[in-house]
């Protein structure tokens, strides 16, 4: 399988790559758009992903709301509008999110949004389900170099098959995320097989792009060997904003980190079975049997079946020893309260 690295992290080697999901849950304001880069941090992200919306640039007064959910926008070119940042915003978002430890994304929905981005250093280029087909798009990304993230909601098998052998031939990393374009995805639909199928087609790093609101899907991808999972992400779920059904709050997306540290602990101390066996004998001692007197059996008896029991601890003769021992006769007198000891026994040291 071919691995890539963004920024620091190497992508396909082991420790999945977690993204929180902004989107437009900033809901055009800034100020909260740098409140979700310090609950990302918190919440044990590796990234933090944005979508660059340059309304004269990607819409029109055409386009429809999918959904119409905004009380203040007429259209959705006034929404996209809304929600647009500066280019010095975007770039103390970019400033703020390094100081966090986060590496910066961005969904670019037009040419001149990868332009903006390009500029800013962005280490990876994360292709929305919905761009698959926008082609112009795609081709400016490719000319930076960097390695894309391709989100497969809205597409079949040809349509994946084409763009990766496209990317790949062009010499760019990449990772294939399975995604469902429901929000919030129900769990039936979520589909972590198709990562399997992904990774066996392509060979590259897959995962999941979650929309489902829970964190199930995303341990349960981990838990499959996800390379990278990306997951919405809500500082509450009284928020505004058609993205919140299918976010996590900084509390679950914390469970997530943790699940996907605590892989990282186990996968990287192997565990030997002979050398914890020993290690570990004289504890399985104490949980094993050895021989002791049925009842109270005096000096000089000789031993049957019948007279000898296996109880704990395994300190002593073993149970398997029994059958040597019948016929033996005792050399002092022996009680059910202790063990049977080989000195207790004739010819025995």
């Amino acid at each position: 399988m071919t691995t890539f690295r963004i920024a620091s992290s190497q992508i396909g080697e082991g420790r999945a790559f977690l993204i929180a999901e902004v989107a437009q849950a900033h809901d055009g304001s800034l100020g909260l758009a740098h409140a979700f880069i310090d609950a990302a941090a918190h919440a044990g992200a590796d990234a933090i992903k944005f979508q660059t919306h340059i309304a004269a640039a990607e819409s029109t007064l055409d386009e429809p709301f999918r959904i119409k959910f905004s009380r203040q926008d007429d259209t959705r070119y006034a929404y996209w509008r809304r929600m647009e940042f500066t280019p010095e915003q975007w770039s103390g978002l970019v400033d703020h999110a390094r100081q966090k430890g986060l590496v910066f994304l961005s969904s670019a929905f037009s040419i001149e949004a990868v332009s903006l981005l390009n500029k800013l250093g962005m280490p990876a280029w994360k292709i929305a389900s919905g761009e698959l087909g926008s082609a112009s798009i795609l081709e400016a990304m490719m000319g930076t170099g960097a390695p894309f993230l391709l989100s497969t909601g809205m597409s079949g098998w040809a349509e994946i098959d084409g763009l990766t052998r496209v990317i790949l031939d062009r010499g760019h990393g990449l990772a294939v995320l399975q995604c469902t374009t429901r929000y919030p995805t129900p769990l039936e639909q979520v589909g972590l097989n198709v990562m399997a199928a992904m990774r066996d087609r392509y060979q590259v790093p897959v995962g999941l792009s979650d929309h489902s609101g829970r964190v199930e899907p995303a341990i349960a991808a981990l838990a499959r060997g996800a390379d990278v999972i990306e997951l919405h992400i809500t500082l509450d779920r009284a928020m505004f904003g058609p993205d919140v059904p299918a976010s996590l709050t900084v509390d679950e997306f914390r469970r997530v980190a943790d699940f996907r540290d605590a892989i990282v602990v186990m996968d990287s101390h192997p565990v030997d079975k002979d050398t914890m066996a020993n290690e570990l004998a004289p504890v399985r001692a104490m949980f094993r049997r050895s021989l002791a007197p049925s009842r109270p059996l005096a000096k000089g008896i000789e031993l049957s079946a019948d007279m000898l029991t296996a109880k704990k601890p395994g300190t002593g003769i073993p149970e398997s020893e029994l059958s040597t021992l019948v016929g033996r006769r005792l050399v002092r007198d022996v009680v059910p309260e202790r063990l049977l000891r080989r000195e207790d026994i004739e010819g025995e040291k």
